[in-house]
């Protein structure tokens, strides 16, 4: 059960080698959290990263989960929720994809759309009705600055987070009064390996600014969080900006 702070003691990853995930582990397991479940595909990452949070003094626990494989979800959430309650889900993985080769290869975008948002959709409803099974418990989804309004220059995976966005809220909506929670987390650019290979962006963060972000939001029980918070007046401008100005801006 989360604590009078709004923490939680028990934790479920889904990406479970997402930097901005570690970081939010980190952070909750310095304050109260106990138990760590890392969903991800069987690999040496994944095995390094529990190990890392196991050195901090969790218990944690791995699970195979594979976003593309939305028939397989059902089994692994359920093996997880079978062990014990769990009081947050953090729904983090996701792929950036190359805008550029995508677009002359759909069957690369279709696989950005596929992960980022038909796995997503999957695995958060199967989660939320676990949490509501058990009665209480937040759901936090990470999506992003970039599917507020979708730019030339990522719109196929800026898109894809534009309609996690819109499930996610909606799925909030669905579940208010029963006790589960949903909140959406929208970073701007984050310095992670994913984004090594890219130009630096106006207002970039990094996992631990994030990680921070989730942590005040699930203490005040907010619904939508942006990282950093600036970057919600931007994204307010840029979404009531004419399209064939926004078009000619350089971003």
């Amino acid at each position: 059960m989360k604590d009078a702070t709004a923490l939680p003691q028990s934790l479920l990853i889904l990406g479970g080698t997402s930097e901005i995930a570690l970081a939010t582990a980190r952070r909750l397991i310095a304050r109260r959290t106990r138990t760590v479940w890392l969903a991800g595909r069987p690999s040496p990452d994944l095995d390094r990263a529990a190990e890392h949070l196991r050195a901090l003094g969790a218990d944690v626990r791995t699970v195979a989960f594979d976003a593309l494989d939305p028939e397989s979800h059902e089994a692994a959430l359920g093996k997880v929720f079978a062990e014990g309650h769990i009081d947050l889900v953090l729904l983090a993985f996701g792929i950036l994809g190359d805008q550029a080769h995508d677009e002359r290869e759909p069957l690369r975008a279709v696989r950005v759309a596929q992960t980022n948002y038909t796995g997503a959709v999957s695995a958060s409803l199967v989660a939320a009705r676990a949490l509501q099974t058990q009665g209480h418990g937040s759901l936090v989804v990470l999506s992003s600055a970039a599917g507020e309004r979708a730019r030339r220059a990522d719109f196929i995976y800026g898109s894809s987070k534009a309609g996690l966005d819109a499930f996610a809220q909606g799925l909030g909506d669905a579940l208010y009064g029963t006790g589960v929670h949903v909140m959406v987390v929208r970073p701007g650019f984050v310095r992670t390996r994913m984004t090594a290979d890219l130009p630096a962006a106006p207002l970039a963060t990094t996992p631990e600014a994030v990680a921070t972000a989730v942590e005040l939001g699930l203490r005040r029980g907010s619904e939508t969080v942006w990282v950093p918070g600036a970057l919600r007046l931007v994204m307010t401008a840029l979404r009531h900006t004419p399209r064939a100005l926004f078009r000619r801006l350089p971003i």
